[in-house]
Order: structure tokens, then sequence, then C-alpha cells
């Protein structure tokens, strides 16, 4: 089959790469000469384990290629995908300004039958206004349909491969053909594709994240009722895990949730209830129980420092807001970063991955270190924001050399408290005592 993926961000070249490995033939299309320069060149431009190798034995094989003129990667496609931006407008709610603007653009340039598909994650009603957009230069039949993305960074490539379920909106049984015909080898264990109405399936997205979003937050609230009862965030986590109604997933406490899903959709849920004169109460506490979140160790840092931070040096491991990834978008360590640098401390970060584009973000705010021993060298005390697997065992004989201080506070609950505090470190955690 033939696809088009107009956009080549995150969810744009893992949809396009994985398309081209079930033998299809891939033309995405972007705006960006650069972006399309180096991508046809075999540089890829986002982090993602395993996307990779697919993503140059595809284009070394001819079936992933790359180009910034829309028409000529539309031309020959049976379904183009929209994998555009829906950054946060005015107020939270989701700008369609970019995907709006491509579907004007191919109803100038369609002359057959295709499917256009928002994998975009948009408002409810964004099919309808993207059928009307490209109906007001084109008359001929073509079909819009929602096809949400659900995939995890740092496991993206699975998740498409391999999804749990496939959700696609359309009314249309040409359009449901196609696509049953595309997904045929990533549901070949017997995962569903599940067909519905667009509305619905354009709201399954939103309702999806920022469900597992109010788990976090749930989950969070919990360790902070556990720190005032003495109670333990670990063993409560498992006692309510093993509730198959409840699950196991999504019930670590932490620092908050970022990335550029959660935060975003539970905003744009927000502001879609609230234009249909709805007020989703529990979405509101979930953000902000997040927001609070995001900067709950600065109270115990505080605290450990005698009420002062100032001149005080802090090492921090881990500045994506997930581990196996370069996203830092709402990286809960950038709060941190920017809390600790306003009471007159300094930071020296490392990252296995995101510092390159943190200091695009940032600047020279922060040192970077070479290694996460490095980043340790004249620190009084070691935090801990990502939870990547290195961090996980760390060689504490080089903690020992390294850190000026013996203190650690650990955001994502990397270490058993008592293996730590038997060390001789004062060891603050989430939910812990």
């Amino acid at each position: 089959m033939k696809i088009a993926v107009v956009g080549t961000g995150y969810v744009g070249l893992v949809t396009g790469t994985c398309f081209a490995e079930t033998g299809n033939k891939v033309t995405c299309v972007d705006i960006d000469q650069s972006k399309v320069t180096k991508l046809s060149n075999g540089e890829i431009t986002i982090y993602e384990p395993g996307l990779e190798k697919i993503f140059l034995r595809n284009l070394k094989e001819g079936r992933l290629v790359f180009t910034t003129n829309l028409a000529e990667g539309v031309k020959d496609a049976e379904i183009i995908f929209l994998a555009l931006p829906t950054p946060p407008g005015e107020g939270g709610a989701a700008d369609l300004k970019y995907i709006l603007g491509v579907a004007k653009d191919l109803g100038k340039i369609l002359s057959d039958y295709k499917v256009i598909v928002d994998k975009s994650t948009v408002p409810v009603g964004t099919a309808a206004k993207v059928h009307a957009a490209v109906a007001e230069n084109y008359k001929g039949a073509f079909d819009v349909v929602s096809n949400p993305e659900f995939l995890r960074e740092g496991v993206a490539v699975d998740d498409f491969m391999k999804p749990d379920r496939v959700v696609v909106g359309t009314q249309s049984d040409r359009a449901k053909k196609l696509m049953s015909e595309l997904y045929a080898p990533f549901v070949r264990q017997g995962n569903p594709v599940i067909f519905m109405d667009e509305k619905s399936a354009e709201l399954t997205k939103y309702a999806a994240n920022s469900f597992l979003a109010a788990k976090i937050s749930f989950m969070n609230e919990i360790a902070q009722l556990c720190e005032r009862v003495g109670a333990d965030v670990d063993m409560v986590r498992r006692g309510i895990g093993s509730d198959e109604r409840i699950g196991k997933r999504f019930l670590f406490p932490g620092i908050g949730y970022g990335g550029s899903c959660f935060p975003k959709d539970v905003q744009a849920l927000i502001m879609s209830s609230e234009e249909v004169n709805y007020d989703f109460k529990i979405l509101k506490a979930v953000e902000e129980v997040n927001e609070a979140q995001k900067l709950h160790l600065i109270p115990k840092i505080t605290k450990y420092f005698n009420g002062d931070v100032k001149g005080k040096h802090f090492a921090l491991w881990g500045l994506a807001f997930k581990p196996n990834t370069d996203d830092i978008r709402e990286a809960p360590a950038l709060y941190l970063i920017d809390a600790l640098t306003a009471a007159g401390a300094t930071v020296s970060a490392y990252d296995p991955e995101a510092m390159p584009n943190v200091q695009k973000t940032i600047g020279d705010k922060i040192k970077y270190a070479e290694s996460q021993y490095h980043a340790l060298i004249g620190a009084d005390a070691l935090i801990i924001a990502t939870e990547w697997s290195e961090f996980r065992t760390p060689d504490f004989d080089k903690i020992d050399a390294d850190l000026k201080g013996k203190a650690i506070f650990d955001g994502r609950n990397l270490f058993e408290v008592k293996f730590i505090t038997d060390k001789g470190y004062h060891y603050e955690s989430i939910g812990r005592h």
C-alpha cells in the first residue's frame, strides 16, 4: 500500500517507519528542509529505542522517503496521515492551525479518492473540521478518519508494531476496508481493531491519557498522605495494584508527570468540556496536584539545609521527563532547576540523552556533566529526577568518593530506604520513611 505521512515529528516518524517495516511504500512530508535533508541522509532526528535500526533498513530499501513537496508526497498515496503538532492554544485548547492548514492545501491538490487520517491528538469534532477544510476546494470523493496513536515514549516501536488495540473512527465502509487492510499485519495475534464513529475515537485518546494522568496524581496524593501518617506508599501500591480492577501500572509515585501528551491532553479535555458547559472537576484536580508535585522535593531540600540553599551546589540525575527518551517537555527536572537556581543554588546535571535539548532550552543556567559520577563532584546533595536504569544500581563507592554531602533526595524512589540510610546518607523519597 502507498501511504503519505504529513509531519515528521515524534508520532509522524514512528508511524511512517513502522508502516514501511511491513512493506508499505511511505512518503513522509515536512516543511522543514533541514530535517528532510537529515532524514533522507539517514540521520534520525529523535531518540527512540529500536527506531533507528528499522528506519535505516527501510530508507535503504526505498520504502521510506522524505520530501518537502506536499503535492508530490500525497500524489500516489491511498491513505494520508496527518501527524502534525496540536500545541495548547489560548486557555489550553488544542491549536488546530497546522492540521487545518494542511487540510486546506490538500483540497487544492487532490484529484482522486483518498483516506485522510487524523493521527494527531485532536479535540472532538476535528474530523468534521478537516473534512470541511478539504471540501472548500475539492469536490471529489474522500473520507476523513480519526486514528489516534497510543505510543509510549521509550517503547513506541513495540507499541506500534504490537498494539493493544487500534482505534479507528469512521462511518465509511470504503475507508474501513482500507484501514483494515493497512493494520492487518499489526493485529495478527488477535488484538482488536475497534471501529467507532469519529467523535468517539477522538474522545477515546483524551480519555485514555487523562485517566492515566489521574492514576498518577492519585498515587502522588496517597504518597503525600503516607508521609504524614507514617505509612509506606510502596506497600500501599502493592496492596491496591494486586486488585485486577485497578492494575499495577501507573501507580508509582514520584515528582509528577510531564512530556508532550499528559499535560497537554488533560488541559485540552478540560477546555473541551468547558466549551460545552461541563465542569470536569476531577481533571482540574489532577492538573493541580501534578503541578504541585513537581516541586515536592524542594521543601525537603530546603529544610535539610536549615531553610537556605543559597550557595549550595546540587548534583541532578535525570533531565528527561521519563527514561528512554530525550523529551524534556514539562519535565519535572526543569521545575526543580528553576526553583533551586532562583534560591541561589547551582546545579550540575547528567542525563544519558536529554542534555542537548536542555542546553538549547536554558543554555548555561546549569553545568552539564560528562557522566552521572562527574555530576557529583563538589555537590552538597544528589537529586534524582528521572528513573534511568543506570541510576538504579550505581557504584556507591564512587558516590561516597565524589559527593561532598551525604544527602540524597530521590524523586523516583529508586532505592530502598534502609539500604541507603545504613550507608550513612540522609535519604528522602516520595511517600516513604
